[in-house]
């Protein structure tokens, strides 16, 4: 069973005075690349909140944001009414006007006007906030499994295409063969000399061992077959089907400088070409 690295998780908390938002969202890369937009108030448990997200997500590039919004009619932000009185005496020294709310509205946009009062992270709301982003990694999870579906139905097609187009080299081989032989045959008779007979053959032995396909069919064989045994086992692991289309492409590429021979030629590019596909799509399993 595979997993795509795309998907997307959201989740709706709604406490005594606030509304918490939590979304993850996730898109293929090498390794995990996280970035988080968490309030201040909840720096301290960033650490345990990504941990979170690594051990569920394993790799991707992901995108956490926790979004706090107050429905309580109090807010944490308080006027620092010392300090904006004494930005107003201060005002009314340099500024001739009798409106004080003129001087209030300068006052208050002046540094420390404002204050935040810092709230300590009550352990029972953060509990209630890990469930949450628990609930998201779960949505983001699901829908990772279902993306990851329709890939591994995609790559059983190419795959399967790649082994019949396998097969079709392997039944020509022969004709292959023997097309080389003629050739070779044509072109000691073209020179119309005498040739040695043995040393025909022992050279024509030679060329066809250079031409000779068996091994790289054979290893072939094998890789696709690993390949597919790879996409039906439980754990998701697009880096280990990489490495194998890797060795893929290396036997076909072989089998296509050796085949000397447009009609194998002809299968081995549409090999190449579900390939390519395959590699593409794997750019986004996890």
């Amino acid at each position: 069973m595979i997993k795509s690295m795309t998907g997307f998780g959201k989740s709706i908390l709604q406490l005594p005075t606030k509304k918490i938002t939590i979304e993850v969202k996730s898109l293929n890369s090498k390794n995990l690349d996280l970035n988080a937009r968490i309030p201040s108030q909840y720096r301290e448990k960033e650490l345990q909140m990504r941990n979170t997200i690594a051990k569920t997500l394993v790799r991707g590039k992901v995108d956490f944001g926790l979004y706090v919004e107050i429905t309580a009619e109090e807010t944490s932000t308080k006027i620092n009414e010392a300090v904006v009185r004494d930005y107003i005496k201060q005002l009314e020294a340099i500024h001739n006007t009798d409106s004080t709310i003129e001087l209030m509205k300068m006052a208050v946009r002046m540094p420390d006007s404002l204050k935040t009062v810092r709230e300590e992270i009550n352990e029972e709301e953060f509990k209630a906030i890990n469930d949450a982003l628990i609930n998201a990694l779960s949505e983001i999870d699901g829908y990772r499994t279902d993306e990851g579906e329709a890939l591994e139905k995609d790559f059983n097609l190419r795959i399967k295409n790649i082994s019949e187009l396998l097969e079709k080299v392997i039944a020509i081989d022969p004709e292959r063969i023997e097309a080389v032989k003629e050739r070779l045959q044509k072109a000691i008779s073209d020179l119309k000399e005498e040739v040695d007979q043995n040393r025909f053959e022992q050279e024509l032995i030679y060329y066809l061992e250079k031409f000779d396909i068996t091994e790289e069919k054979v290893r072939l064989a094998n890789h696709i077959e690993y390949f597919t045994t790879a996409l039906n086992s439980s754990d998701s692991n697009g880096k280990k089907l990489g490495f194998i289309t890797q060795e893929i492409g290396r036997e076909i590429n072989t089998i296509g400088s050796k085949s000397n021979y447009a009609t194998m030629q002809q299968l081995v590019v549409q090999m190449k070409d579900e390939l390519e596909k395959i590699k593409e799509q794997l750019l986004n399993v996890l």
